[in-house]
């Protein structure tokens, strides 16, 4: 996988909990993204007492020190990636201290550096379908955000997000036209707020094409309800926990890979 790195130009918060961090760099030349709107790269954060220097190779640190040197590796959507200006935009939830890529970003300042491996990415609007459904929370925002943006002129979008609350949220424009509620917690029954939206929406029979993204238990209800209540197949759906409720990042990714076999057993033997 390519190794790439770059320099932070410029961070600022979007909303209490969203930075975007613009970076820039002669180690981006040659970055090229694929023709997906959830384009993604993954981050490469070393530890503090990291006997290397800012530019490194993921793979070469992992050969040549232990485990505790090598560096937090976390995925990241591409909010934009402008080819003319070489210029990366990613944006960050940050929740506090907690994680890895919201503290680096919230404290990220002019001329950080910041290395990447990628990039990857498969889901864009199709413009043959009647529908396109977005479903998340903030974690599930540039990828949103970016798909809306590609949806033909004319297309149906409907988006339902969770977030914390009217300042969390953020501007969203589409060619299409756009269904859009924000879902804002209360701290009472949160998890099921997401699911209650889509088991209200008015959908067509067939042609809808979902993108579902975001905290692990409501998308695994939302991915359910759309599978076997709704009729979607899986072709018609791009899904993923991103994280989970309760979980700190490196617990979560411990124990992804069964909660998602868990997901594909709620709806067998479904195509």
């Amino acid at each position: 996988m390519a190794v790439w790195h770059a320099t932070v130009r410029s961070a600022s918060w979007l909303t209490p909990a969203l930075v975007r961090v613009v970076l820039r760099g002669d180690g981006l030349s040659g970055f090229a993204t694929p023709d997906a709107t959830d384009t993604y790269v993954n981050l490469a954060f070393p530890p503090a007492d990291a006997p290397y220097g800012p530019v490194f190779a993921p793979a070469e640190v992992r050969e040549h020190y232990p485990a505790e040197l090598w560096p937090a590796r976390r995925r990241y959507t591409v909010r934009r990636w402008e080819p003319a200006t070489e210029s990366l935009t990613l944006d960050f939830v940050v929740h506090g201290d907690d994680g890895v890529g919201g503290p680096w970003a919230a404290s990220a300042a002019p001329g950080d550096v910041l290395v990447m491996e990628g990039p990857g990415g498969s889901y864009r609007p199709d413009p043959a379908a009647a529908c396109h459904l977005l479903a998340g929370d903030e974690s599930a925002l540039p990828a949103v955000a970016a798909s809306l943006e590609a949806v033909p002129a004319g297309q149906r979008a409907v988006a339902r997000i969770v977030c914390d609350g009217p300042e969390h949220e953020v501007d969203l424009s589409c060619p299409g036209e756009l269904d859009l509620r924000w879902l804002h917690r209360t701290g009472s029954g949160d998890a099921e707020l997401l699911l209650r939206a889509v088991e209200d929406l008015d959908l067509p029979a067939s042609g809808v094409q979902a993108f579902v993204h975001g905290e692990a238990d409501e998308i695994r209800g939302v991915r359910r309800h759309l599978l076997v209540e709704r009729g979607l197949t899986r072709a018609d759906m791009s899904c993923s926990p991103y994280w989970r409720r309760t979980m700190t990042d490196e617990a979560w990714r411990r124990v992804k890979r069964d909660f998602v076999a868990q997901m594909d057993a709620d709806v067998e033997p479904v195509a």
